[in-house]
């Protein structure tokens, strides 16, 4: 009976140990994942974003906006990572300009300036200028422009000699409002009166003076695309083709005389003498 016993004994005992040496494994492997997780881990920094859906106009307050943790070598360009940029001191603060969602980055070319409102002052960059263009269904693509895009501006009008000439005069030029309205986000087409565009000094005066010399036509430019278009013209002629200039040939003159042979005449060709 006791030979029984010590064998049972020694066979727990080997038992225990395999135990142990399987749970050792087992602990030493998890030791390595955890270190390997945690040296894959980022380094992070903090982003305001909005805590709910703000559209274009409204005022962003600090209760719309909360501090996430964001991957430091990926913070969006023009986010916000300290309150005294977002929300600086004196009162002033910033309006929407463009839709943003549910944890969403606040970036600087979403928001105005503090104080500013959403009008087409906040939307010109440095030395850019804004006019005003009067367009209708017909030369403003049929109502399907909006705030944001980009169009090539047709001069339709006299030219020097007096003749119907369509010409390109600016490429690629970024209308900033349609009549009064400067949000990006609206899809609905609307059939304008006016639309605004932003310019240098210099062009503003070509535009002007195209708009008083003649009448213009816009041409919607393709998202992505940056393409300058080249100097365009077109007139008159150029539609309807050449012309062929028919010269008729000289004819040399014919004299005749009247010879009557009794009751009848005869008319005799002969050569002018004069």
């Amino acid at each position: 009976m006791r030979i029984v016993f010590g064998l049972v004994l020694f066979a727990g005992i080997g038992i225990a140990g395999y135990a142990v040496s399987i749970a050792k494994d087992r602990f030493e492997q998890y030791q390595t994942a955890l270190s390997q997780q945690q040296s894959a881990i980022l380094p992070t920094t903090e982003v305001y974003v909005v805590n709910r859906q703000v559209r274009y106009g409204d005022v962003l307050r600090p209760q719309d906006v909360s501090l996430i943790r964001w991957p430091a070598g990926h913070v969006p360009f023009g986010a916000f990572t300290e309150e005294e940029q977002l929300f600086p001191e004196g009162g002033d603060l910033r309006t929407v300009l463009r839709v943003m969602e549910r944890n969403e980055p606040v970036l600087v070319s979403k928001v105005t300036n503090p104080g500013e409102d959403a009008g087409v002052a906040s939307r010109l960059e440095e030395g850019m200028r804004a006019i005003a263009l009067t367009v209708n269904v017909v030369s403003g693509v049929s109502g399907f422009l909006r705030p944001g895009d980009h169009v090539d501006v047709y001069w339709t009008g006299q030219g020097r000699d007096g003749e119907s000439i369509t010409r390109l005069i600016k490429s690629s030029v970024e209308i900033i409002a349609i009549d009064q309205i400067a949000d990006e986000d609206r899809n609905d087409p609307t059939i304008a009166r006016t639309i605004t565009v932003s310019a240098p000094p210099e062009e503003i005066a070509t535009l002007t003076q195209a708009q008083a010399s003649g009448s213009l036509t816009l041409a919607l430019v393709g998202v992505g695309d940056n393409t300058l278009s080249d100097n365009v013209q077109s007139s008159t002629d150029a539609l309807l083709g050449e012309v062929e200039v028919v010269v008729e040939e000289e004819r040399p003159e014919i004299c005749t005389v009247r010879n009557r042979r009794g009751s009848e005449v005869v008319l005799i060709q002969v050569p002018c003498t004069n």
